[in-house]
């Protein structure tokens, strides 16, 4: 199967929009808080997670040669082999919250769907992105306090508390996110070279991202709910609600405070609420959308789009040095060292030289193949369907 530039481009969109996220400092914008943060926080995390719906859509695609059993086996390899690099990025001290372990146990939701339509898979986005987060926000009450953990190696000791954070109540909870995850699988058994599902996912992704923040501002008004949600709000000390507000613009690490049923219609960062899951997954369509007619109107100079977004095709392997050179950066700065690795436009130069790199010699990331290769392998080792032997 041909690979489908657009999504590359959404890919290197989406990497470079989370390494912003994590490097751009400052109070220069509006709130107090970036202007480059508060474009890419939260968007870029979702578009990555849509994108991997994308994926398996696209890669689990009936084909004579496979059989669902194999390419249900194959994602789940894939997404152990994920889930345990994720766990050897959490060890050094980055500061980062990385996702790829929540990112593998996301996968495992994928596998009982696989075989699901376009429109199946789209209401099950819908119904999941509504009742998620009300059940989220109904269930952790009765949970231990969120600890924030960033899943590491060590983790495995506590496997409860890590099954706790990994699906309700961390920073990227399977609970909430499996909506991203089911939307993308929508988008991807959708026919993405048709002219009509361009120009739909980026009409339709801009009246999502739109009605989410309209919402967000029409129910945050009053301030009877503004009330409300400085006196449940438990990540900070709030007086008034500009100092709510400049928190909220920061973003909430993967789930609302409880004690309000109005933090569903709040918009912020990682917060999982109703508004931010419509938001977001709005967001994620428009940029989908977008790169794919941006690549088909290039036509025959396409090949230039792959080369520069060529990060795209191994965001795996980049996103893992970002992590290393930031948790290097931040022991060096705290040797008193320079901190060169935290330069965010070190790290965006270095991810679009590197991938513009591999895409001219058609190489794969290192671990893009590894994972490849592995669940390739576990897929290919299941035998296809055939006359029964006597």
């Amino acid at each position: 199967m041909t690979r489908i530039v657009g999504i590359d481009l959404a890919r290197c969109l989406a990497l470079l929009g989370m390494i912003t996220a994590h490097l751009a400092q400052g109070d220069d914008g509006p709130g107090g808080v970036n202007t480059w943060f508060q474009i890419t926080a939260g968007r870029s995390a979702a578009l990555f997670a849509v994108l991997a719906g994308v994926s398996i859509a696209l890669t689990t695609r009936p084909r004579p040669d496979r059989t669902t059993t194999g390419n249900r086996l194959a994602l789940a390899t894939r997404a152990l082999l994920i889930a345990l690099i994720g766990l050897f990025l959490g060890a050094p001290d980055s500061g980062l919250a990385v996702i790829l372990t929540f990112y593998g146990a996301l996968f495992l939701v994928a596998i009982p769907v696989i075989t699901w339509s376009a429109r199946s898979l789209a209401i099950l986005a819908l119904c999941w992105g509504v009742l998620s987060p009300i059940a989220s926000l109904a269930v952790r009450p009765h949970l231990p306090a969120p600890e924030f953990v960033v899943p590491d190696p060590t983790s495995l000791a506590d496997p409860l508390l890590l099954l706790t954070e990994l699906t309700v109540t961390g920073y990227y909870p399977v609970l909430t996110w499996a909506t991203y995850l089911f939307a993308g699988m929508a988008i991807g058994r959708l026919d993405l070279r048709s002219a009509a599902v361009r120009h739909r996912l980026f009409v339709i992704g801009a009246w999502l991202g739109l009605l989410g923040l309209a919402v967000a501002r029409l129910m945050t008004r009053s301030e009877t709910v503004r009330d409300h949600l400085m006196i449940t709000f438990d990540r900070g000390q709030v007086d008034t609600w500009a100092d709510l507000e400049h928190l909220l613009r920061i973003g909430l690490y993967g789930t609302t405070p409880t004690g309000s049923w109005s933090w569903l219609w709040v918009w912020s960062p990682h917060s999982g609420s109703i508004v931010d899951l419509t938001h977001t997954i709005g967001t994620s369509m428009l940029i989908i959308g977008a790169s794919l007619m941006a690549v088909e109107a290039l036509g025959s100079r396409r090949r230039w789009v792959q080369v520069a977004a060529g990060a795209g095709t191994m965001t795996l392997t980049l996103f893992a040095v970002h992590v290393l050179l930031v948790a290097a950066g931040r022991s060096d700065a705290a040797s008193g060292h320079a901190d060169w690795a935290l330069d965010l436009r070190w790290h965006i130069v270095g991810a679009l030289v590197v991938g513009a790199a591999f895409a001219l010699t058609r190489m794969r990331g290192p671990l893009e193949l590894l994972v490849s290769e592995v669940s390739g392998a576990v897929r290919d080792g299941y035998p296809r369907e055939g006359p029964h032997r006597q």
